[in-house]
């Protein structure tokens, strides 16, 4: 396996299997509920080691801007490292703007916008080379409450509709996000 596949499934295993992505359920009663009261925060932070080590840390923050639309930004750190091979280990990194819209109380839709940089094997001139991506995720997902808090977990299932199997360092445009807000 080459190593450009090797780093698009570690970053796929990392971003999907081993990372969280927090969003809060914030109730708005009135219009008079303060700014603060309304943020939340949360991310992604996954970690791999061995053979393969990976580390993701990808905090983001949100506002409820009504009862049912929140909206927020969120970066992206990611450090790969392959000891099967020489110079095995490069960085990810970025930057992404959401929008979350609340169908109904458990069920949401969820747009993204990500801009991500990372090294990518130009096929052309047969070297790996720094670009940036970007990607549009549609989709949407269950938020399940537990306890009497605003604790939850979220499953999101987005499609990224640019995604370039050339060009992305996501080896499917399918996302499956499983995430936790205590």
């Amino acid at each position: 396996m080459s190593l450009s596949k090797n780093k698009f499934l570690a970053i796929f295993f990392g971003l999907f299997l081993f990372s969280s992505l927090a969003f809060a359920q914030r109730p708005i009663y009135s219009d008079s509920t303060s700014f603060k009261d309304r943020l939340y925060f949360g991310g992604n932070f996954g970690m791999q080691f061995g053979t393969v080590t990976l580390i993701d840390v990808s905090p983001l923050a949100g506002v409820m801007i009504t009862d049912k639309y929140s909206a927020g930004i969120g970066i992206t750190y990611q450090y790969f490292d392959d000891r099967r091979f020489i110079g095995g280990s490069s960085s990810t990194y970025g930057g992404r703007l959401f929008n979350r819209y609340n169908v109904l109380p458990n069920i949401f839709l969820h747009a993204e916008y990500e801009s991500i940089n990372f090294e990518n094997y130009n096929l052309a001139s047969e070297r790996f080379e720094r670009i940036w991506v970007n990607g549009l995720f549609l989709g949407g997902g269950y938020f399940a409450p537990f306890g009497g808090g605003r604790g939850g977990a979220n499953f999101t299932f987005l499609y990224n509709v640019l995604h370039d199997n050339l060009r992305s360092p996501y080896g499917e445009p399918y996302v499956i996000r499983v995430g936790f807000v205590l």
